[in-house]
């Protein structure tokens, strides 16, 4: 199976190849600092199932070995990379993909440092479209 994906203003755009090693939600500090998101959702892949077919992500080291990748024009985080931690390893922030919905995050990781507002959002109210 083949995914693509890219950033919000479309200046990066990347493919990915096969399945991912698995996919899930973070709740870390530092997703949640880096996202200016409560979680982010990963995809994990061997570095070569990646190909990067637009554009060059700026990258930083967010955190002793953790290096975030990002496009440098729209702010999007895209790729996660701990080479000693993960080696050949490299995140892909699932919800830039073209359909987010065809990987589904099948677990939480870093609960301890989740928002407690977070537990219960099943509970909030839902409206469907953002009123005008």
């Amino acid at each position: 199976m083949t995914y693509s994906g890219r950033c919000l203003c479309g200046s990066i755009a990347y493919q990915l190849s096969g399945e991912p090693i698995g996919v899930s939600l973070c709740h870390c500090n530092d997703c949640r600092r880096s996202a200016g998101a409560p979680m982010v959702s990963w995809a994990m892949y061997l570095e070569g199932a990646l190909s990067v077919t637009k554009g060059q992500a700026k990258t930083i080291n967010s955190s002793g070995t953790s290096m975030r990748s990002f496009c440098a024009d729209c702010g999007t985080g895209l790729f996660y990379r701990n080479e000693p931690v993960l080696p050949g390893i490299v995140d892909i922030q699932s919800a830039t993909l073209d359909d987010p919905d065809a990987l589904p995050p099948s677990k939480q990781i870093q609960t301890a440092e989740r928002l407690k507002w977070m537990q219960h959002l099943h509970a909030l109210p839902e409206i469907e479209r953002y009123p005008s």
